[in-house]
């Protein structure tokens, strides 16, 4: 089955309201849970995803289910570009975060920008959360075969760069075993359903287990 991408929707002012408003309603954690960020565009925010549905509640779900004292919250952005990410990280990841999962990159490659900006912002992002002492699991993107080989090699090979420049885990690409699937994308044909969500949670899930036991004890 051919390899199908599609531009991810633009986001509007309301969608930096909605982000606000999942932490302030986030499930109350005890005080030693773990707080892990999703932070991306509509692949993590759950466009056109139920209630429960999305991919920081599942993962939540499933952490939970195999013992983790997790709290997931959702700082996806739909139409969010690598520089659009980069603008709003600060205050789009809370103080006392422990792990952020950062996804962002496939708006960019849709659009043909420069792999270049796209890893100097990514490169600024992965900076700015070590400075302030959260871990990053970095999760990658691929690029679009009609892009070409050129770009498909300076796009595909920035994120094992920046996880080792940084020192983070990289999962190489987060629409691993679902991108090609049609029973596994929504009715748009573009976007992951709930099952491709559990798809992608299921193939993440060991990446994310490794980065919480690396997280600082205490």
């Amino acid at each position: 089955m051919a390899f199908k991408y599609t531009f991810l929707f633009p986001a509007s002012v309301w969608c930096a309201l909605v982000v606000g408003a999942m932490f302030s309603f986030a499930v109350p954690a005890r005080a030693d849970a773990v707080q892990i960020v999703g932070f991306g565009d509509s692949l993590m925010a759950g466009f056109g995803l139920g209630p429960g549905e999305g991919f920081t509640e599942q993962l939540q779900d499933a952490l939970r289910a195999r013992g983790h004292d997790v709290v997931v919250a959702n700082a996806g952005v739909s139409g969010d570009t690598s520089s659009g990410g980069l603008a709003r990280l600060d205050w789009s990841v809370p103080d006392g975060t422990d792990l952020v999962i950062l996804e962002l990159g496939a708006n960019d490659m849709l659009r043909g920008i420069d792999p270049a900006i796209v890893e100097k912002n990514l490169d600024e992002m992965l900076a700015r959360l070590k400075a302030r002492g959260i871990d990053v699991l970095l999760a990658g993107m691929v690029a679009a075969p009609n892009l070409g080989h050129a770009y498909g090699e300076a796009f595909g090979s920035l994120y094992p760069r920046l996880a080792q420049k940084h020192g983070v885990i990289l999962y190489p690409f987060f629409l691993d075993g679902v991108a090609a699937e049609q029973d596994l994308l929504s009715e748009d044909g573009m976007h992951p359903s709930a099952d491709g969500i559990r798809t992608i949670v299921g193939r993440i899930l060991p990446a994310v287990e490794e980065a919480i036991a690396d997280l600082p004890k205490g």
